[in-house]
C-alpha cells in the first residue's frame, strides 16, 4: 500500500494531448523538459471541471480570491507579506521577463545574467535587441558560488540597467541564501539597476528546505526587484498561462503594469483564475507529498550513480532537476546526450543550452512515476558505460 495520499505511481499516456516533451520516437524516454509527469491535484481538476461544465468561456476578470491566493501561500509557507496593489496578473513567467526587458531597457542595453542558467533568458534579452552579460558562476569541488568581484565589475557598467535573477537556480538547483540575496540587492542598489527575479521554483524544494524570497530580504531588496511567481512549475500547470508579477515600488509597479497590458498577457484565460485560486488554497497537501516523491526519486538517482565512473551529480536543495557533470568522461556533453539517445532512447537536456559553464553537463528531470525513473537510470548507467570519448 502507497504512503502517500495521492497518486504518483500512475504512468499517464502523454502522446495524445500534443505534449512537447514527448514529440519524440516511439521507444525514446524524454527527463529533458521541465515539467512532470504527474497529474494536476485532483482540487484543481475538480475546480477546473466546474468552470468546464459552466460551458462558457469567455473574457475573465481577476477577482479577490486570485490576490487572496497568492497573499496567504507567500504569507504562509514563505514568510512575505505581500499587498493587493503589488500583485499584476500575466500568462507566464518568460512574458513576463521578455515585457521586463523591453520595458525597463532601451535597445542595445545589457542586461546581466549568472551563467549557466536558464536558456530562456536569451532569449528574452537577445530577442528583444539587448545585450547578454555573463556573470559565470564558480565551479569548484563539485559546487557552486558567486564570482563577486566580476559580480560588481559587471554591474558597474552604465550600460546595464538589468539583472535576472534565477531563484532557485535552474538548473544547478541551488537555493540562495538571504546573506547572498543581501549583497546582490545591496550591489544592485549601488549601481542603479533592477533585479527580475524569477521565482517560479521556489515551491519545489527539498524536504526541510525553504527557499528565501528575494524582496523579503530588505527594502532595498524590496525596492529594486520585479517578481515573477507562479503556481505552473509547482503543480504541474505550465499549459494553462497562469503567473503574478509582484512589484512593490509604485515606479516599477506602473511600469510593469504598463508592459504586462500593453504586450497583452495581462489578461487570463478562462481557466487560469480557477486554476492558481485552487492550487494556492486547496493543493498544498499534494504539493508536500510530491516534493517528498521527488526527493525520493533524486535520492534513487544519486544512489544508482554513485557506482558509475566518471558521473557527478551535483549537490542542490530545489527543483525537481539533478545537474550531471560528465567532464571526467567528455568535456563535451552534447556528444554523451546524443550518444545515450541514440544508444538508449534516454533524453537529457544538453547543459551548453544554459551557457557558459554548461557545456560538460547534462540535466535530468525527476519529476515522474518511480517505473519511469528507474528505468530512466537504467539507460543512462548502461550508455554511460558503453561511452567512449
Amino acid at each position: 500500500m502507497s504512503a502517500y495520499k495521492y497518486d504518483f505511481e500512475t504512468v499517464t499516456d502523454r502522446r495524445p494531448t500534443y505534449a512537447s516533451k514527448w514529440d519524440v520516437a516511439d521507444g525514446e524516454l524524454p527527463l529533458s523538459l521541465a515539467d512532470m509527469e504527474f497529474k494536476a491535484a485532483p482540487e484543481i481538476k475538480e475546480a477546473l471541471k466546474r468552470r468546464l461544465d459552466n460551458g462558457i468561456f469567455g473574457y475573465t476578470d481577476i477577482p479577490d480570491c486570485w490576490y487572496e491566493a497568492y497573499i496567504s501561500w507567500w504569507r504562509e509557507r514563505h514568510g512575505l507579506e505581500i499587498k493587493k496593489e503589488d500583485l499584476i496578473f500575466c500568462t507566464g513567467v518568460v512574458p513576463a521577463i521578455s515585457s521586463a526587458v523591453r520595458k525597463l531597457t532601451t535597445p542595445a542595453e545589457k542586461v546581466l545574467i549568472q551563467t549557466p542558467v536558464y536558456n530562456i533568458f536569451y532569449n528574452s534579452i537577445l530577442n528583444n535587441g539587448r545585450v547578454v552579460l555573463e556573470n559565470r558562476l564558480i565551479y569548484e569541488d563539485g559546487a557552486y558560488s558567486i564570482d563577486w568581484e566580476d559580480f560588481e565589475e559587471k554591474l558597474s557598467d552604465p550600460q546595464v540597467s538589468l539583472m535576472i535573477l534565477c531563484n532557485p537556480h535552474n538548473p544547478i538547483g541551488k537555493i540562495w541564501d538571504k546573506e547572498t540575496l543581501k549583497r546582490i540587492g545591496d550591489l544592485a542598489y549601488k549601481h542603479h539597476v533592477t533585479v527580475i527575479s524569477d521565482e517560479i521554483h521556489c515551491d519545489i524544494t527539498d524536504p526541510g528546505k525553504m527557499y528565501v524570497p528575494f524582496a523579503s530580504v530588505s527594502d532595498v531588496c524590496k525596492k529594486i526587484s520585479v517578481t515573477c511567481i507562479a503556481p505552473t512549475k509547482c503543480f504541474n500547470l505550465a499549459g494553462l498561462q497562469t503567473a503574478a508579477v509582484m512589484a512593490s515600488d509604485p515606479v516599477l509597479h506602473h511600469k510593469m503594469w504598463r508592459a504586462l497590458n500593453t504586450d497583452e498577457v495581462a489578461e487570463p484565460s478562462a481557466f487560469a483564475v480557477d486554476a492558481a485560486v485552487a492550487a494556492f488554497g486547496q493543493a498544498g497537501p499534494w504539493l508536500d507529498e510530491m516534493r517528498d516523491y521527488v526527493y525520493e526519486n533524486k535520492k534513487l538517482v544519486r544512489k544508482a550513480l554513485a557506482s558509475v565512473p566518471g558521473i557527478k551529480v551535483i549537490d542542490s536543495d530545489a527543483t525537481y532537476l539533478l545537474w550531471l557533470d560528465v567532464s571526467a568522461i567528455d568535456q563535451d556533453g552534447d556528444k554523451v546526450c546524443e550518444h545515450l539517445r541514440k544508444t538508449t532512447g534516454l533524453i537529457l537536456s544538453k547543459g551548453s543550452v544554459y551557457g557558459p559553464g554548461g557545456g560538460a553537463f547534462l540535466r535530468l528531470n525527476t519529476a515522474c512515476p518511480r517505473s519511469m525513473m528507474e528505468d530512466g537510470i537504467r539507460r543512462l548507467t548502461e550508455g554511460l558505460k558503453g561511452y567512449k570519448a
